[in-house]
């Protein structure tokens, strides 16, 4: 018996507890569930509230989530023109390999085009081989000369004052 198609689709208010869900799972597989503090009412407002600023698609196999990615638009400054951030891309372990991902990057790439966006970046941790692996067979750039850096907690609040 063939298994069933991947399909993707915006998420919407329902998706809530699913969404949260998938951000805790995550956090668990990059071994950083004591850095989570987002909530439901937190998705719910930036996700779902009148000006959105971030937005959520969600995989399904059948009428079961099996992954998700979360993103937002992003400006660049050389080419003049948007793109998209790809914040978080997750599918449950027990449902990768069977095309998940690759549906929900192929929904952002089509959005780029559509939309005529510059680019579709992300970050991957350095130790995520099987991810690694997976964006090298697409051909996407390591961006080798480029350092993330972040302000957050004490050090983003000595900044601002």
């Amino acid at each position: 018996m063939p298994s069933e198609a991947v399909q993707v689709r915006p998420a919407g208010p329902d998706d809530l507890a699913t969404i949260h869900r998938f951000i805790l799972d995550l956090a668990d597989y990059e071994r950083l569930a004591h850095e989570v503090d987002a909530t439901r009412e937190g998705l719910a407002r930036d996700l779902f509230g009148p000006s959105p600023r971030v937005f959520c698609d969600i995989a399904e196999i059948g009428a079961a989530p099996v992954g998700f990615a979360l993103w937002f638009y992003s400006y660049s400054t050389f080419r003049g023109r948007h793109g998209i951030w790809l914040e978080d891309l997750f599918v449950r372990p027990e449902h990768r390999g069977v095309g998940a991902g690759l549906a929900l990057l192929r929904t952002l790439a089509q959005r780029c085009r559509e939309e005529g966006l510059a680019r579709l970046e992300w970050s991957v941790l350095d130790w995520n081989a099987p991810a690694i692996g997976f964006y090298d067979r697409l051909e996407a750039l390591a961006m080798d000369d480029w350092t993330t850096r972040r302000l957050t907690g004490e050090a983003l609040v000595a900044l601002a004052q």
